[in-house]
């Protein structure tokens, strides 16, 4: 026989339902419901003038797969995130380290690398231009040389990756130095008595009782590389001769969408972008098991 719930049971339920209520009207407004919708469209193709929608099936997947365009772009977003994923988690992880010592100023380094994080993309891309600029950019002035950052095809998308690592370390580092605070200091303590160094405390006790975040870092980085648009955008015009060697997944399906009002081959795009961060989500959920511990 069931028992019969109480009154303050029910009062707990209904309370909890309130107050996450708001986050779940979110979350399907936003996110699951123009997810449900762009996949939709995808099997749809607009009509002429960018007026109504014809369904024509898998013919966009077709279209996409068949498409150098498009894996031009897929291959320019991976180079992208190969690049800027592991040398921001990298950099930010032996930055956390650093600043998790008892060091003069600790704050103030905190907040220096934390900054980039809260500055407009337009204000980043803005002073990044300048800083790549052939002429009289300050990169080139300082080290009296004459490299085009974001002009010449073969290096553009990597200078742009190091905007990217720039723009995210602070974030990537706040992760970490949070996943620190957990880290008994007895566990040093004693490797130090036992004669280990800096590096090998790294290797040994840091990395692996932090895994979990890393881990979290490493999925989020992966998803949010993958995404990459707004600087490529406002760095890149179509007179720019690296612009097809720049062009991301997001940017195209920018470009359909919006510029040439191909609503459901953009969708397609993006379902394709879609595929290729589970399956890479997927991998990282397999390959978490072999170095992530949760104990």
């Amino acid at each position: 026989m069931k028992k019969k719930a109480s009154s303050r049971q029910k009062s707990e339920f209904l309370w909890g339902w309130l107050f996450i209520l708001p986050t779940m009207i979110g979350l399907i407004v936003l996110n699951i419901y123009p997810m449900i919708d762009t996949i939709k469209q995808s099997f749809y193709k607009t009509g002429d003038f960018g007026k109504g929608s014809k369904f024509v099936g898998l013919a966009n997947y077709q279209k996409v797969f068949g498409d150098a365009e498009v894996w031009q772009a897929l291959g320019n977003t991976a180079k992208y995130a190969i690049v800027e994923v592991p040398f921001s988690i990298v950099i930010a992880l032996l930055l956390a380290v650093l600043l998790n010592k008892k060091l003069k100023g600790r704050d103030v380094f905190r907040t220096v690398f934390f900054l980039p994080m809260v500055v407009a993309p337009a204000a980043i891309a803005m002073v990044w231009k300048w800083l790549y600029n052939s002429n009289f950019g300050l990169i080139n002035n300082i080290f009296n040389i004459k490299v085009n950052w974001i002009s010449d095809p073969k290096i553009a998308i990597y200078s742009i990756a190091v905007i990217g690592i720039w723009s995210v370390l602070g974030y990537n580092m706040v992760l970490f130095l949070a996943g620190l605070q957990e880290v008994p200091r007895d566990y040093y303590e004693a490797a130090s008595l036992d004669g280990a160094n800096g590096w090998q405390q790294l290797i040994n006790i840091t990395i692996p009782l932090i895994s979990p975040t890393i881990f979290f870092v490493i999925v989020t980085r992966v998803i949010a590389a993958m995404q990459v648009f707004d600087v490529i955008y406002m760095l890149i015009d179509l007179n720019n001769p690296a612009w097809k060697k720049t062009e991301s997944l997001v940017f195209l399906f920018y470009k359909y969408s919006f510029e040439q009002s191909k609503k459901g081959y953009g969708a397609t795009v993006v379902v394709l972008l879609l595929a290729v961060i589970l399956i890479l989500t997927v991998i990282q959920l397999i390959g978490q098991k072999k170095w992530v511990h949760y104990e």
